[in-house]
């Protein structure tokens, strides 16, 4: 089963994500920051991980360029699932290893199809 990594510090938005990611067959782990995500992402290999940017302790870009300096990280596919729909945010994204970017608000389907996209 495909495991995906959730970190976001908002509960009502990763419960949104985890129990949508559990409905299409999903095996979903949670995290409330970079730092917890981090911890997770090294405890266990995942193969996708979805990440906010805005986040307490450790934001989402510092955490894409800590999984990519990870060896077992290299090649997995990041999403990074924000409000910031700017470009010098994106391109920072980019520049940090994000595989993609899914701007919020985003429906189920949309985060199912980009899911289902970067996972090939």
């Amino acid at each position: 089963m495909t495991k995906i990594l959730a970190v976001d510090d908002s509960n009502s938005l990763r419960q949104m994500v985890v129990f949508t990611l559990k409905q299409s067959g999903y095996d979903v782990v949670e995290a409330r920051n970079g730092t917890e995500g981090l911890q997770k992402a090294k405890a266990g290999q995942v193969d996708l991980v979805l990440t906010d940017v805005n986040m307490p302790e450790m934001d989402g870009i510092t955490l894409v360029r800590e999984l990519r300096a990870l060896p077992s990280y290299k090649f997995t596919p990041i999403l990074v699932l924000t409000t910031e729909a700017g470009t010098d945010k994106k391109q920072e994204g980019r520049a940090a290893g994000a595989t993609g970017w899914l701007v919020k608000p985003f429906s189920p389907d949309q985060l199912i199809a980009t899911v289902k996209r970067v996972l090939g």
